[in-house]
């Protein structure tokens, strides 16, 4: 017999009204046939806000004529609603992944509407989450209503990613794959960032690094290590060689040992079918990955993440360009913090040392307007091209010294000058 709740997509989305807060689930479960059908309703709807992490697809609700009956409020910011959080049409929260699900938990910013993307039922009625739980899951278990694409290419994944049918307001059908991505040639650059990164790892560490060139490098040198785990809030295709090979048994992790534990994943077709149905791969929501006590308990946590410059005290911003929202404060304030708790933990951030258009990313001052994602006091290993420093322990003026060593050749010059002139 049909389940009643399966409706068109035009059906689905037609009890949104004016003045909801809608949730829309991220990164490769973002429900694009839902978002398209409610696009569609621009005439009839206004004042409709959207709130979201990391999605993935065109965000029409950003585009015009769309956005004459929404506004983004996000709490990351992605290259597909990145104008927009920057425009009038939307705003960006700042906030770290870990305690996104408050806001919804303790009725900060209370959901009308959740829309989701599930596998089919199983045959106790229970549909997955599939590869993001991050904040999905506090947002569908305080939502009032939930609307569902249901997908059997969606991977079955173990953890707390579960939602029972009957909590399912309403439903459509597709069929098709989700959204994936490749691992991209890395650069000689990230070649090199990597290589000094993967130095700083120990057999039976607990990793936590994210999607991109340079944490597939590092991943791409440990192959003679021993015993590594993961603890992470994402991952990517490049632990499938380490896992495949038994360099990653987890065997060490004090939570949760033997099993892979992460909030979402995202890569290729062939990293969701490792995931699909795979036990030792746990998916937790982010205030379980990214909670600092939990984090701590593992041996030897090596965080890696990255900045969009550094100043010679050690400040690091991460996801502004100036005034200018580029990403988000997402989860590295939670790791850094967990890795430096961790009994031989080592926060890392890693970046090459100038742009694409050869600034240099370690500079006298932060921007005018920038951020401070991770704060001096709370910074260890800075990794670029050029080397490894450690800032923990050190003075300003020796800090300034350290990263001026593994800053751009071009820029070192005029980096002692503005050092000399800043710390005399």
């Amino acid at each position: 017999m049909k389940n009643p709740k399966i409706l068109s997509a035009q059906q689905a989305v037609a009890s949104v009204n004016s003045g909801n807060r809608i949730f829309i689930q991220g990164a490769a479960m973002t429900p694009i046939k839902l978002i398209d059908a409610l696009c569609e309703r621009y005439n009839e709807l206004s004042d409709v806000e959207i709130l979201q992490i990391h999605t993935e697809g065109n965000a029409k609700y950003t585009e015009e004529p769309y956005s004459k009956a929404f506004n983004i409020n996000s709490c990351f910011v992605a290259g597909n609603v990145r104008s927009a959080v920057n425009s009038n049409k939307g705003a960006y929260i700042p906030i770290f992944l870990s305690e996104i699900h408050n806001l919804f938990r303790r009725n900060l910013l209370p959901l009308d509407v959740a829309f989701i993307q599930v596998s089919p039922p199983d045959k106790h009625g229970y549909c997955s989450l599939g590869t993001s739980v991050d904040i999905t899951l506090p947002a569908i278990q305080t939502a009032k209503k939930v609307i569902a694409q249901i997908n059997p290419k969606v991977p079955r994944t173990h953890g707390d990613g579960i939602i029972h049918i009957s909590q399912i307001d309403a439903a459509i059908e597709v069929d098709e794959p989700i959204f994936a991505t490749s691992i991209a040639t890395p650069t000689q650059i990230e070649q090199a960032i990597g290589k000094h990164v993967a130095s700083l790892i120990e057999d039976g560490a607990t990793l936590q690094m994210g999607i991109g060139g340079i944490p597939n490098v590092v991943l791409n040198n440990l192959k003679n290590h021993k015993n590594l785990g993961i603890h992470t809030e994402m991952f990517s295709d490049g632990i499938l060689p380490l896992v495949k090979s038994g360099v990653i048994t987890g065997k060490n992790k004090e939570i949760k040992t033997g099993k892979l534990v992460t909030c979402f994943a995202i890569g290729s077709p062939e990293l969701y079918d490792f995931i699909d149905d795979n036990p030792i791969v746990h998916f937790k929501e982010a205030a379980y990955t990214n909670d600092t006590a939990i984090i701590r308990r593992n041996p030897k946590v090596t965080a890696i993440n990255s900045a969009i410059e550094i100043d010679l005290t050690g400040q690091v911003c991460a996801d502004t360009i100036g005034k200018y929202q580029f990403s988000g404060v997402g989860g590295q304030m939670d790791f850094i913090r967990g890795a430096a708790l961790s009994e031989g933990g080592k926060p890392i951030i890693a970046m090459p040392s100038i742009t694409k258009n050869g600034v240099s990313k370690i500079v006298p001052f932060l921007k005018e307007g920038a951020g401070v994602t991770t704060t001096r006091a709370h910074v260890h290993y800075i990794a670029t091209e050029y080397g490894v420093v450690n800032l923990y322990g050190k003075n300003l003026r020796q800090r300034a010294k350290e990263l001026i060593s593994i800053a751009h050749p071009d820029h070192r010059e005029q980096l002692e000058k503005e050092s000399y002139t800043q710390f005399r």
